[in-house]
């Protein structure tokens, strides 16, 4: 009995270990699995905490970017405009071209930069983040390899492509242009023009971007939209007085060099910085920056003396924007010998845009804005879906074949086109009814520093 006891005691004390061993078992189990599960998921989130954190050198990198664009347009968009002019439009010129840039800064940041890149959005254009709201020191924008930047950095780089774009559109029609008439054209072109093109090129959802068209600087969203713009907005305003009869020859090329200069330095912040980062594709687009400028230059001045005339000094800035032009949406997309003939090929074809069209066609576009941005943007554009393959030292991996790429560059430079040109000439008319776009005709044959700013740019 005694022995019947023990051993049920013992079997069951057995049993009764057996199903304690097994409900730690589970219970261990169960705290396996929820301790596994809660990692997997704070792991994203720290993972994502610690990615969000911005990388001090490619936010130094584009700060200093970010200048460069700024030199691009003071001083040197300034001057190389200033230096094309008449000596009695000199100032005129110049205060234009910052007049309307520091204006695009302003609406960039109460409603500009939330209609280009908000959170909210569909093909055309966006919303949100409007007057920055939401925007702190500690929020990011990723770049294209998934690390980020602070989004104020961000933001001031974007900033000064839509400040240099709207002074761009300025060069054809200098002059004769009223200074009221440029402030009210920008703020409404920027608005209905710059700010969706940006948006369907550049920013996730965009129409263009999402059709793979490839545009690494703004080929399509700065110089197509510009030239194009600047040749509508010309023909609303009229020829200035006296022209073609009238010689009007450029009152300074000494100027007009050195804006240049400052143009193609600050080009690189342009280029290089569209990257958003500090790496290897920076630096593709900061030789083909090189190279398809210096063939631009030389092409240009060759294509002169084969049409009889001298190699000039104007046509040796001419070559060198036209390069800077061609190469813009190629500049991370292209080898550096497909930069060198998309420098050449622009420069040429923009050098018997400049010398015939403007003559067969009798508009006015005063700085040739149209021949040089808009000619050789078109350009750029359309090639860089050829010198993107592989076999033109492209990044391209051949997956998408040439003709469809080039399909998709040409459907892109045709949106841009259309685009730009009816919302300029809406904007044009706005402004002809509100304040008119004119000078007067005394002002005109005054000169436009005195007539509208009461100075004279030499004394």
């Amino acid at each position: 009995m005694i022995r019947k006891l023990v051993t049920g005691a013992v079997a069951t004390g057995a049993s009764m270990l057996a199903a304690t061993a097994a409900f730690a078992q589970n219970a261990a189990e169960a705290v396996t699995e929820a301790a596994a599960e809660a990692a997997a998921t704070t792991a994203p989130a720290a993972a994502e905490a610690a990615a969000a954190v911005p990388n001090p050198g490619n936010n130094a990198f584009m700060m200093i970017a970010t200048v460069l664009v700024l030199l691009m347009i003071l001083p040197g968009l300034a001057l190389f405009y200033g230096g094309l002019t008449r000596s009695k439009n000199m100032l005129s010129t110049m205060t234009q071209v910052g007049g309307a840039a520091c204006l695009a800064m302003l609406i960039w940041v109460m409603y500009g930069y939330g209609l280009a890149f908000g959170p909210e959005g569909n093909a055309f254009i966006s919303w949100g983040k409007f007057f920055l709201a939401g925007v702190t020191t500690d929020s990011t924008a990723a770049t294209f390899s998934d690390e980020v930047i602070s989004e104020y950095v961000f933001i001031s780089f974007q900033m000064t492509f839509a400040a240099i774009t709207a002074a761009l559109v300025l060069g054809a029609t200098v002059e004769r242009l009223k200074f009221s008439a440029a402030m009210l054209f920008t703020a409404i072109w920027l608005t209905i023009v710059y700010f969706p093109i940006a948006h369907m090129v550049w920013a996730g959802g965009g129409l263009l971007f999402e059709m793979g068209a490839l545009d690494f600087a703004g080929g399509t969203v700065v110089h197509i939209n510009a030239g194009v713009s600047a040749l509508v907005l010309a023909m609303f305003l009229g020829r200035r007085s006296g022209y073609p009869a009238e010689p009007m020859p450029p009152h300074s090329l000494t100027l007009t060099l050195v804006g240049a200069g400052l143009l193609w330095v600050g080009w690189f912040g342009f280029n290089a910085g569209s990257e958003l980062e500090a790496d290897g594709t920076a630096g593709l687009a900061m030789i083909n920056t090189f190279v398809a400028t210096a063939a631009g230059a030389l092409a240009w001045m060759v294509t002169e003396r084969l049409a009889g005339h001298k190699g000039s000094a104007l046509g040796f800035a001419s070559g060198v924007i036209a390069g800077l032009v061609a190469v813009t949406p190629a500049a991370g997309n292209s080898g550096p010998f497909g930069a060198i003939i998309l420098g050449i090929v622009a420069s040429v074809v923009a050098f018997f845009a400049v010398s015939k069209l403007k003559s067969k066609f009798g508009y006015d576009d005063s700085l040739d804005v149209f021949g040089i941005h808009g000619v050789a943007g078109i350009i750029g554009a359309i090639g860089t879906g050829i010198v993107y393959q592989p076999q033109f030292g492209g990044p391209g991996d051949g997956s998408t074949a040439m003709a469809a790429q080039v399909t998709t560059q040409i459907i892109a430079v045709a949106v841009a086109i259309g685009w730009a040109a009816i919302g300029t000439a809406i904007a044009a008319f706005i402004v002809k009814l509100v304040t008119g776009l004119r000078v007067t005709p005394e002002v005109e044959y005054d000169g436009l520093d005195i007539g509208e700013h009461g100075e004279r740019a030499y004394n």
